[in-house]
């Protein structure tokens, strides 16, 4: 069974900046080449953190390119990512342990895009 975390609405937030540096590092857990292969039960938790942390930051990414001009190009590229994070996030892995691994990298790939573009546009070096 599959559980998404839900992200906090706009009364929920903290007003804290998203924990960029353990973000990147989940996902470093996927895309170093030397690390090795989570168990079936790791890759599960493994994911699941992937995509609560998704689910954190786009909303944080999408208030801050909110600020920028609309016909920013730069807007236009953080705009694509969160919608390809957004639809990441509504994909199912298929069964299988390395079908996993491929997905959560995916996952992973796509956070540390999230990432960048919020450093680059909130000014936030974690």
């Amino acid at each position: 069974m599959q559980t998404t975390a839900r992200p906090p609405s706009t009364e929920e937030h903290d007003g804290c900046p998203p924990d960029i540096a353990t973000m990147r590092a989940s996902a470093r857990r996927f895309l170093a080449e030397d690390s090795t292969p989570p168990s079936a039960h790791e890759l599960e938790t493994l994911t699941l953190q992937l995509r609560g942390h998704m689910q954190l930051l786009i909303p944080e990414v999408d208030q801050v390119i909110a600020r920028l001009p609309e016909d920013d190009v730069p807007r236009y590229c953080a705009l694509a990512c969160v919608g390809e994070a957004r639809r990441k996030l509504d994909i199912a892995p298929r069964p299988g342990l390395s079908a996993g691994i491929a997905h959560a990298r995916r996952l992973a790939r796509s956070l540390n895009a999230l990432c960048d573009h919020y450093e680059n546009f909130s000014g936030d070096r974690s």
